[in-house]
């Protein structure tokens, strides 16, 4: 899997409210929630988000309540992939079961900056920073978690398995 955007960076403990505020989980449309995609943190976000681009962000990202809700307008926002110090155990979890792809780098989060132009092939483990000409190295997808990210989400995966 091979990703290639504009970084879009954050600081430490984003929280599944700030994420996607609690005022609108009154909907599971991906297309909605990606409406307000960050807006409590940066109420441009979504105007300036391409499909593709990268969030990076320093540590515990994901933290708070267990809501599938935030790496759902996460990813529908047009986010490809989500590079970070560490994750919040949750978020890590449902971001893997629906479909959002995201990489523990601390070095690459270091090593780049919002605006940064960002290659990651999740297969290899490395992110390359075009705007530096840095690169960096994070653990590749194990087997069962590419086959999860690539079929869309566990539930995908699963139908795909039982062929329904």
């Amino acid at each position: 899997m091979r990703f290639a955007g504009t970084a879009h960076k954050y600081g430490r403990d984003i929280d599944t409210d700030v994420i996607i505020p609690a005022r609108y989980l009154n909907t599971s449309d991906p297309a909605e929630l990606a409406k307000h995609c960050l807006e409590d943190l940066d109420a441009g976000f979504v105007s300036k988000v391409r499909a593709g681009d990268i969030l990076v962000a320093d540590e515990n990202f994901g933290c708070g309540s267990s809501r599938e809700h935030a790496p759902i307008a996460i990813k529908a926002a047009g986010v490809s992939v989500v590079i970070a110090r560490s994750f919040a155990r949750i978020f890590y979890r449902n971001a893997i079961n629906t479909g959002l792809p995201i990489l523990e780098a601390p070095e690459a989060v270091d090593g780049i900056s919002d605006g940064d132009r960002v290659v990651v092939d999740a297969d290899a483990g490395t992110i390359i920073n075009e705007t530096t000409g840095r690169s960096f190295t994070a653990q590749a997808f194990p087997p069962f978690v590419k086959d999860i990210i690539e079929s869309g989400g566990l539930v995908e995966s699963v139908r795909a398995k039982l062929g329904s």
